[in-house]
């Protein structure tokens, strides 16, 4: 049975993002996420010392949230974690915070799936963001995951394509590499973006037949074109910095909406969602936004809840609760997690 206004504490820790969230029903009270900023220098997340990083920052990140919300202890009703899939060392510092925090007020547990919650942050209450109705199509993009999803219900998903290889998150983080770039390169690629020529140059683009998604031709064809331009002008990359961002950037966010045309062609759903960190890029926003004009409805996340964040945890789980959907305290994180 649904409470219209439970309060839920929700706890994300799946990669390298620690964050902390109190909801209010559907609303959020308070969303602090403390980033790992380490990472940088090795140009991509390091496990062992992402864990590390959540032991130290959960417990700040969780009195912050509960200060910020204006609450105490005593008013949290459950609490929900991310399960899986992420890195497991991440995970387990999560879902052990959250078996204790449950056992020790006596609550219940709520065990989320993390690509089913960047989903359903499109149902955090915002008086600014109309939120799609059933059915629609959301289009989940992150470091990890690039997949098209027919949403039925809150708790009802399926999954009608994904890629094959490499994310279109990785692909933005390793093209970012090639040109020089620190970690995590992909916002830097959309900022220079701005600047450049989409149409300079040109890569090759997967024939992958139905709705699944492939980049990893698509970084071969980045690192060839860059590596032979280099030995014609070893300032090539210095000299195109721009145009090659804005290329590389128009060339992912193509083969994202062609599927997603494909899909909605295929489906009859026009109400299409976008969802995942990779959906904070401004060009696939611009795109899907200037789909409205196929008489497309386009639902896109503030940019707080693109990337991975505890508010988004919350409300998955507050439809799980509203199911009677718990966890037990057996319940283990899990790297790799079925839909």
């Amino acid at each position: 049975m649904a409470v219209n206004n439970i309060i839920i504490l929700g706890i994300e820790s799946s990669c390298d993002d620690t964050s902390a969230a109190i909801l209010a029903g559907t609303k959020i009270l308070s969303n602090v996420t403390a980033t790992q900023l380490i990472h940088e220098r090795y140009g991509g997340v390091v496990p062992e010392l992402a864990s590390r990083a959540h032991q130290e920052n959960i417990l700040p990140v969780v009195e912050r949230a509960i200060e910020e919300a204006g609450i105490t202890l005593k008013d949290i009703q459950a609490v929900a974690f991310t399960q899986g899939p992420g890195l497991l060392g991440s995970l387990v510092v999560g879902t052990s915070f959250a078996k204790a925090f449950a056992l020790a007020q006596n609550i219940p547990l709520l065990a989320v799936h993390h690509m089913k919650a960047h989903i359903l942050a499109h149902f955090i209450d915002d008086m600014e963001k109309e939120k799609p109705t059933f059915p629609f199509l959301c289009l989940t993009v992150s470091g990890g995951h690039t997949q098209i999803v027919l949403v039925e219900s809150h708790l009802k998903m399926s999954i009608l394509g994904k890629t094959i290889d490499d994310a279109a998150g990785e692909a933005f983080d390793k093209a970012a590499k090639m040109l020089g770039f620190y970690y995590p390169g992909g916002p830097l690629i959309d900022k220079f973006a701005q600047l450049g020529n989409p149409d300079k140059f040109t890569f090759s683009k997967p024939r992958i037949q139905g709705l699944d998604f492939s980049f990893s031709g698509l970084k071969t064809s980045i690192l060839y074109s860059i590596r032979d331009a280099q030995k014609e002008n070893p300032n090539f990359i210095e000299e195109n910095r721009n145009d090659l961002c804005a290329s590389i950037q128009k060339s992912i966010v193509s083969i994202l909406i062609q599927k997603l045309e494909q899909a909605v062609q295929q489906t009859g759903v026009n109400q299409v969602a976008l969802a995942g960190g990779v959906s904070a890029n401004s060009e696939l926003r611009k795109v899907l936004n200037g789909k409205k004009m196929d008489d497309w409805k386009v639902f896109i996340p503030k940019f707080e809840y693109c990337t991975d964040n505890a508010a988004m945890i919350a409300i998955a789980g507050k439809f799980l609760f509203d199911s009677g959907d718990f966890a037990t305290q057996a319940v283990s994180a899990k790297a790799r997690m079925d839909w």
